[in-house]
């Protein structure tokens, strides 16, 4: 026995109208009291997740997230094989955009010769969706696109012969499935991207909220060499692969994060006074030494960026040796210390001492304040013969210990002076 039009509008009545799965006839149990729930299914891979953007009326072209086919170029239906002639038409597209977005929306009709989609709406024939009277409407599925004469008759007075039905209207196109919007980002497996040409991606914490990476292994920061730095902005971070260097931009100037240690060696020729460093550098973050003996600065020496002024030529073979500690950067430390810390150097023992002490093995050797260096212990000073002393450049203010004449010998105005 046939399933009644009765029992299927119950069917339809209790599952759209109540959600609820029918168990029994109308007559036996109302929808109210249908107690089993039975929603339609929402599919997210068919959410319409920029349905906000859809305007309110259609537009004249596409723009996303919609496809337009305006009345001058309505796309062509091809006819459903398994249907009676002519009854239904398909689109061959779906997710069509219904008129609950706007009037607009509403699919224009028309009939017209087969493969002349530009002339359907100025020559062929419009169709109403009410008919003609004749009961000839038709019925549109927006979700796939298929056009049904869902009347008795086919339209009134139409021929199908050598003809196509055209569909005017729009289509979603947009990005499909469920969450919030995601404004100018896509999301690639693993890969957040912003669509939007040189802009920025910002976090936000809220109130004093922070920014947190909750990992054990480690954070990548940008790296490129130093042609490649960006437009700097105060707080930028980046590995500078040219100078394998951690930098931060503070707001005049790249500045090294981590303090390092270079080491250039020359040799004098009698008459060059200057010399270029490989890392830029001031008189204060080197060490120079020659022969051994290590300059005072700015009396023997100056430093500005990479390059080394001596104030007398260095002589021909003399070996030159630059340490720069800091290579050009200012380090904030308090110790500079080895691992039991018991060999060190302390800026302040306690705060705004204003007092540079060096221990070694657990002992306070030397001193060092704005004034005066003390040494508690016994100094060691370079010892030249007299015929070496003599191949020096030296300067006044030099200490020696001449190994011919067995005496402690300064520098003076220019000569050498015995201390005995």
């Amino acid at each position: 026995m046939a399933i009644t039009d009765t029992q299927k509008v119950d069917y339809l009545w209790k599952k759209i109208g109540y959600a609820a799965t029918k168990t029994d006839t109308n007559a036996n149990k109302k929808a109210p009291n249908e107690a089993i729930a039975s929603p339609l299914p929402l599919r997210a891979d068919k959410v319409w997740k920029q349905a906000s953007s859809i305007p309110a009326t259609q537009p004249g072209s596409s723009s996303s997230p919609l496809t337009v086919y305006p009345t001058s170029a309505p796309t062509e239906c091809t006819a459903d094989a398994t249907a009676t002639t002519s009854r239904t038409w398909k689109t061959g597209l779906t997710d069509w955009i219904p008129p609950e977005f706007g009037s607009t929306y509403l699919v224009k009709v028309y009939v017209h010769t087969s493969g002349n989609a530009g002339s359907a709406a100025g020559s062929g024939d419009t169709l109403s969706a009410t008919g003609s009277g004749n009961n000839d409407e038709w019925f549109f599925d927006y979700q796939s696109g298929v056009l049904h004469f869902i009347g008795t008759n086919l339209p009134n007075g139409i021929s199908f012969s050598g003809k196509s039905v055209y569909i005017a209207g729009s289509r979603y196109t947009g990005d499909f499935g469920v969450g919030s919007a995601t404004g100018a980002f896509t999301f690639t497996d693993n890969r957040l991207q912003t669509t939007s040409t040189n802009e920025e991606i910002i976090i936000e914490p809220a109130g004093t909220g922070y920014v947190a990476i909750d990992a054990t292994s480690g954070l990548i920061v940008p790296v490129g060499t130093t042609a490649q730095r960006p437009t700097g902005q105060a707080g930028l971070v980046r590995f500078n692969s040219t100078s394998s260097a951690l930098e931060i931009y503070t707001g005049s100037t790249w500045s090294n994060v981590s303090s390092s240690v270079s080491l250039d060696d020359f040799t004098g020729d009698g008459s060059d006074t200057t010399f270029s460093l490989s890392q830029t550098a001031t008189s204060a973050s080197v060490l120079v030494s020659i022969n051994g003996t290590v300059q005072e600065s700015t009396d023997a020496y100056s430093v500005s960026g990479t390059t080394l002024t001596f104030t007398e030529a260095p002589a021909d073979g003399d070996s030159i040796q630059v340490r720069n500690f800091f290579s050009g950067d200012t380090v904030d430390v308090a110790n500079l210390k080895d691992a039991d810390s018991d060999t060190k150097i302390q800026v302040e023992e306690s705060a705004d001492e204003d007092t540079i002490r060096f221990d070694a093995a657990g002992v306070e050797v030397a001193t060092m304040t704005s004034t005066v260096a003390t040494f508690n212990k016994a100094v060691n000073v370079a010892s030249y013969t007299t015929t070496q002393r003599n191949a020096l450049s030296p300067a006044n203010g030099w200490i020696i210990y001449n190994t011919t004449t067995h005496k402690f010998q300064g520098r003076a105005n220019g000569s050498w002076v015995d201390f005995h």
